[in-house]
């Protein structure tokens, strides 16, 4: 299993968030030049943690993006769905009679490691 590129940067992006909690509101090239992505990318991706409600953006010259939940109770799987959505990681594409055993396996799988997600918060590991 792979998450995308933009996984690992919105994991990031969600660390420096809770690293600058309490700051004034975070402006797209400070936080691009931080973290080394281009500004048309991170955009992109702060729109998807922003229709999550994950941050929140405020327009105009002090506007600019902000986390929208407490730091304590963003988890690791918020970000990830934001980004991935919450299709399944595996469907079976096999017609059987009793359903598909090898799909149960990986849905009880996917069950814990989406549990564990849950579990685990950005602020945990910043």
């Amino acid at each position: 299993m792979k998450y995308t590129k933009a996984t690992n940067y919105a994991l990031h992006i969600m660390a420096y968030f809770v690293k600058q909690e309490g700051k004034d509101n975070l402006s797209l090239q400070p936080i691009a030049s931080h973290l080394n992505i281009s500004p048309t990318y991170l955009s992109k991706i702060l729109t998807q943690l922003v229709k999550a409600d994950l941050i929140q953006s405020a327009p105009g010259v002090n506007g600019g993006y902000s986390l929208r939940k407490p730091k304590t109770e963003i988890s690791f799987y918020d970000v990830i769905q934001a980004i991935e959505g919450s299709g399944a990681l595996f469907t079976c594409e096999m017609e059987e009679n009793h359903g598909c055993q090898i799909e149960k396996v990986m849905k009880a799988a996917e069950e814990k490691m989406v549990s564990h997600l849950k579990e685990k918060h950005i602020y945990d590991v910043v």
